[in-house]
């Protein structure tokens, strides 16, 4: 299996990774709270509504400091756009010329590193004007 292949696999595979697994994991919680609230039903115990309420949401909650995570979204994009222009320098013997298709996702990560920066800093100044 050529490079010509197997990058496109490689970059969908992970791009399917980085969408599905945070999904099966927050299945995952939801389903063992569900099981830990109909086992303590079955045993006839009382549930705090409190509790019950935290167990049912969700164990993920939205950060506190925006700006500082699209920040940080946004720099670990860039690094990544930055690691598939090395390898695309280091498939063709760092020759200069890079012909292939490694320069295509680095193209799309760096694009959305500088837009997640770019968020940031506009959210920074918005939290800035509030206060």
């Amino acid at each position: 299996m050529g490079a010509d292949v197997f990058v496109p696999f490689v970059f969908f595979g992970f791009l399917g990774a980085i969408i599905l697994v945070p999904i099966w994991l927050k299945e995952r919680t939801k389903r063992s709270a569900h099981a830990l609230i109909s086992q303590a039903l079955e045993k006839g115990q009382q549930l705090d509504p409190a509790i019950l309420r935290q167990l049912t949401e969700g164990a993920t909650k939205p950060p506190k400091d925006r700006a500082r995570s699209t920040l940080g979204s946004g720099v670990v994009l860039l690094a990544l756009a930055i690691g598939f222009v090395i390898g695309a320098f280091a498939l063709d013997d760092f020759s200069g010329t890079v012909e292939g298709g490694m320069m295509v996702p680095a193209a799309i990560l760096g694009a959305l590193g500088f837009a997640f920066i770019l968020l940031a800093i506009v959210d920074y100044s918005a939290k800035k004007k509030e206060q």
